[in-house]
């Protein structure tokens, strides 16, 4: 079973997503703005969620985890939790 390691950055709006987008584009901390932004508890541990299998997550998460390009931040992804900003850091 495929497992991957991700972060993420969860908020209410697409327009919200890509300010924070923009903003890590230009320098800021992933990490911080998951502190300051995320409305996701992993928010304290600057957007990480550790080590999940393929499938434990909703599947439009699933499906950039385990099908986009690592360490790339995508998004704004739509799911029914809000919109969301991956960075998957690893995938085996």
């Amino acid at each position: 079973m495929a497992t991957a390691c991700a972060r993420h950055i969860l908020v209410k709006t697409a327009k919200q997503a890509q300010e924070i987008k923009d903003k890590i584009a230009k320098g800021s901390d992933f990490g911080q703005m998951a502190k300051k932004f995320s409305t996701c508890p992993s928010k304290k541990k600057g957007g990480d969620l550790g080590e999940f299998k393929k499938g434990q997550m909703v599947k439009a998460f699933d499906d950039v985890v385990f099908k986009k390009e690592v360490l790339t931040i995508h998004g704004p992804v739509k799911t029914r939790f809000g919109y969301h900003l991956i960075q998957t850091i690893y995938r085996n």
